[in-house]
């Protein structure tokens, strides 16, 4: 894992991120990576707790929390990927003239969090049925937030299941919102930001607000792995 996420196109990753928010990474897992995520999903010894959507009106469907030691796989991801955004998180933090820099490892990123009473970790599985869907929100759980996220499609729209795109909402200031529905494939890694990301103006850069949900699962299930990098409270 840590060969095919250094293989990535990180200069054009980056250069996605800043246009747009968020960026596509086809084939980051392969299909029997993503069923057997898909399969340990009744395994209750993986989680710390699980949340059904409706009780919270957070939509319709259920997720897990993972515990630690998370499985090797994730925990690679999640090890690995993080070197590669930090970078362009400081650039973010400086064209907006936030007095925030985020350390090179997420080693030291987890540090911080524990410093902060944040020493939960974030990392989540999702399960939709028909009927399914998130309604719009942000991943932030405390004081210390980093500014990137990712979620792994582990089934196929158009065969596991229909409907159930992921979507983005950009909030631009005085300005109508603008939305983004994404349908990527089996395996395919999604980069997105959890809180805001920077726009340039005439006035130099400014910060657009965005959330992000998932549209109504018409018929199948759909499964997706939350990568969030910092931890919880």
């Amino acid at each position: 894992m840590k060969e095919k996420i250094e293989q990535a196109d990180w200069t054009a990753i980056a250069a996605e991120l800043h246009d747009k928010g968020y960026a596509v990474v086809p084939g980051m897992l392969n299909p029997l990576e993503c069923t057997a995520l898909t399969v340990a999903y009744i395994d209750p010894q993986l989680y710390r707790k699980t949340i059904s959507m409706e009780r919270y009106r957070f939509g319709a469907g259920e997720y897990k929390y993972f515990r630690y030691p998370l499985p090797p796989l994730i925990r690679q991801i999640r090890e690995n990927v993080y070197p590669h955004l930090a970078p362009i998180a400081n650039r973010w933090m400086q064209v907006l003239d936030i007095p925030r820099v985020y350390p090179p490892t997420h080693e030291e990123l987890l540090e911080e969090c524990r410093n902060a009473g944040q020493d939960k970790p974030t990392v989540l599985i999702l399960q939709y049925g028909q009927g399914g869907h998130n309604t719009l929100h942000q991943d932030l759980y405390g004081d210390v937030f980093f500014p990137f996220q990712l979620v792994l499609f582990l089934s196929q729209p158009g065969q596991d299941h229909t409907g159930g795109e992921f979507v983005l909402v950009e909030q631009r200031p005085r300005a109508q919102s603008k939305p983004i529905v994404l349908r990527p494939g089996k395996g395919d890694m999604l980069i997105f930001t959890t809180n805001f990301r920077p726009v340039h103006g005439s006035r130099g850069y400014y910060r657009v607000n965005m959330k992000h949900g998932v549209s109504e699962v018409k018929d199948g299930h759909r499964y997706t792995l939350g990568i969030i990098f910092h931890d919880a409270q």
